[in-house]
């Protein structure tokens, strides 16, 4: 009885398991295939080395798993920059290239400093021109007074305390003075080097005391290859593609750039004023310019003040706007005073600004005399 008992002590789902050779396609309980009893997931599992780039159930490197997973994603990142998320672009850097750039470009072809170190050095020194320094002392590049400034200043901590800064009345002296700054003699070093080397330039003016941060050359590379600023040393930015500049007739979205080479054009197309324009060639009519840039002729007229019809050659060196000029002057001197030979259609086509407009700004007609000394306001 003891016996019958044993026999029947298991459950009956015990002794149905016991009985059953294959459950779910494989022995459960046989004592040879009992070994194949795991799933063909389980098994392979088992015997992967690695699986996302570490090893599953190696002894050793399961315990390292999670530090193999960070070292493979860096080796991804090294491998594969593209799949990083671009760095974003500063609205306020942008403001103030698109403000100063053409002073950066003017700086570089009197004083042969690169427009792109200059362009940076203000960026970084002035904050994007948002620096106390800036807006209280339009001083853009963190110039101190030393013993030969003769102006105003401005008092702040630097390296050391109440430390005097130079103070000017507008950015464009702070951009003049800070050229004639560097054209001295302890950074003649620095000229030696192509325009086009904004990396020497960079480094250059560290090692040559301008700054006492150690980043500072790499932190005005950064800057520069950031937003493309070395694209001004050369004075030829890219541009996406000829046909964005057939058909359009205002130009003002299509080109970004200084002088287009690029497409063989008859005339350069330059930019001044935040304006696009090209210098006409003796004998150019407005149907001439109008024809090559895909403008239409009424618009090329009214953009620079010409009469809608008639016969009109330009003369050698004429500026020709591609755009609608400006309502008044947004950089530098608000004023000018007029020379002999001035009319006021010859100043407003000078300074971007349209006929009437700088008519009205002095309460004048559009073919008022203008005496010489005559103060106009510009904006």
């Amino acid at each position: 009885m003891k016996t019958n008992c044993c026999k029947y002590s298991e459950s009956r789902e015990q002794r149905q398991t016991k009985t059953e050779v294959f459950k779910f396609g494989y022995a459960e309980t046989h004592p040879i295939l009992w070994k194949y009893s795991e799933s063909r997931e389980q098994r392979q599992t088992k015997t992967e080395v690695f699986k996302f780039g570490y090893a599953e159930t190696h002894p050793i490197l399961s315990k390292y798993r999670d530090f193999l997973k960070k070292a493979c994603l860096c080796l991804l990142m090294i491998l594969f920059p593209a799949i990083l998320p671009a760095q974003s672009l500063s609205p306020d850097y942008l403001a103030y290239i698109e403000m100063y750039r053409e002073t950066a470009v003017r700086q570089q072809q009197e004083y042969g400093i690169p427009a792109s170190i200059t362009l940076a050095q203000g960026l970084l020194e002035s904050g994007a021109g948002q620096s106390r320094l800036a807006t209280e002392g339009n001083n853009h590049f963190g110039i101190k007074c030393h013993n030969t400034w003769k102006g105003d200043g401005i008092y702040m901590d630097d390296d050391e305390k109440g430390e005097c800064f130079r103070k000017y009345g507008d950015a464009a002296e702070s951009f003049e003075d800070h050229a004639r700054f560097l054209k001295r003699k302890r950074y003649e070093p620095l000229f030696d080097l192509k325009v086009t080397d904004y990396k020497g330039w960079a480094k250059g003016l560290k090692e040559c005391g301008y700054a006492t941060d150690p980043r500072y050359a790499s932190k005005l590379i950064s800057i520069i290859e950031l937003y493309s600023l070395d694209e001004y040393d050369t004075g030829q930015p890219k541009i996406a593609d000829r046909k964005h500049l057939e058909g359009d007739e205002s130009l003002e979205h299509s080109i970004d750039m200084e002088i287009i080479n690029e497409f063989k054009l008859t005339h350069k197309i330059r930019r001044k004023w935040g304006l696009y324009y090209v210098t006409a060639y003796d004998g150019d009519t407005p149907s001439d310019i109008a024809d090559e840039f895909g403008v239409k002729e009424r618009k090329l007229r009214s953009y620079n003040d010409l009469p809608r019809r008639g016969d009109l050659h330009f003369k050698d060196g004429d500026m020709v706007y591609l755009q609608e000029k400006n309502d008044e002057v947004e950089e530098g001197s608000a004023t000018y005073t007029v020379r002999k030979g001035d009319t006021l259609y010859s100043i407003a086509m000078r300074f971007g600004v349209k006929l009437e407009s700088l008519a009205n700004l002095n309460g004048m007609g559009k073919d008022a005399p203008l005496p010489a000394g005559t103060t106009l306001r510009l904006r």
